[in-house]
């Protein structure tokens, strides 16, 4: 992506058309999309056989929509280490690519690389490789402090044996040490051999597109793919955006607020304010959109279809 894209945002933005139908309870419309857009979905490893059988039926919905692949999170400290591989073989027998999320705090290069081995023996070509968080109370600990190396080491160690993304923080790390620290961190990663980009989640269009391009004018040319959150609950999208520093702007968070337990009003609004992000950004030329599912399927299959980006 070049310097361009927030340029041709601005244009798309200008072009949008938005109409919202109040008498059909504020679905929105007359959105034509003619270009394919790749999208990929993130699930996390369920811990329940009921959670389980849920994940399957949520897959099986979004499948229709032809993913590029779909991923699976790791926990804190590989907490959910077994579940994660688990899903993601689940998801490579059922056809479709697959990468697991792959987190280096507190490991040990004997253990990434045992990790590593079983990955590939499961057939697992694309990974999203990440620092991660450790389980409350431990320490730094391991022999890897950055995601940059762990990218660094599977590049090391298997070559070009997997397709590997790293995060992008639009709206900076909220560990980060200033802006300009955490463009020089997703720098490192890339340079360190990463294929490409997921972003956090965000609202601001502007800051994605600023992002890309001040990541441009360092060297970084790999796709930075948005990634997306759907907004389903106010009281879960709040508690998650708290935690990791993703901006609610004002406007939405007091609209959501407003709508007190509403959760049909939550959902509706949720999705025309979701449609309209994903819409500036597709019309902007963004290389995919990476969704956040919670493990949900209904508004993702929504937004895509009122995109017509399937």
């Amino acid at each position: 992506m070049r310097a361009s894209l927030a340029r041709r945002a601005a244009s798309a933005a200008k072009r949008k058309t938005l109409r919202i139908e109040t008498a059909n309870n504020a679905t929105m419309d007359n959105r034509v999309m003619t270009k394919t857009l790749p999208i990929s979905f993130e699930f996390f490893p369920p811990k329940t056989p009921e959670g389980a059988a849920k994940l399957r039926a949520t897959r099986a919905a979004l499948y229709a929509h032809k993913p590029e692949f779909c991923s699976v999170t790791f926990g804190a400290g590989g907490s959910t280490q077994e579940g994660t591989f688990a899903a993601v073989k689940e998801i490579l027998a059922e056809g479709v690519p697959a990468a697991s999320h792959f987190s280096c705090v507190g490991a040990t290069k004997a253990a990434v690389r045992e990790q590593l081995a079983q990955l590939q023996a499961m057939g697992v070509k694309r990974l999203v490789a990440l620092r991660g968080d450790l389980p409350s109370g431990y320490g730094m600990g391991g022999e890897f402090h950055y995601a940059s190396d762990l990218v660094a080491f599977i590049r090391a160690e298997t070559g070009d044996a997997f397709h590997i993304e790293v995060a992008a923080y639009p709206e900076i790390h909220p560990q980060a040490k200033s802006a300009e620290a955490d463009l020089q961190a997703f720098a490192t990663k890339v340079k360190a051999g990463a294929n490409s980009a997921i972003t956090q989640y965000f609202f601001n269009t502007d800051a994605y597109f600023r992002f890309v391009d001040d990541a441009y004018k360092l060297g970084v040319e790999v796709p930075v793919v948005p990634g997306i959150m759907p907004i389903t609950s106010s009281t879960q999208l709040m508690r998650f955006s708290d935690a990791c520093g993703a901006e609610i702007p004002r406007w939405i968070r007091l609209r959501l607020q407003g709508f007190g337990d509403d959760t049909a009003s939550i959902k509706a609004f949720g999705l025309d304010i979701i449609t309209d992000l994903c819409d500036q950004l597709h019309s902007a030329g963004v290389p995919g959109i990476h969704f956040y599912t919670m493990n949900q399927a209904d508004a993702c299959s929504e937004i895509i279809q009122r995109l017509r980006l399937a």
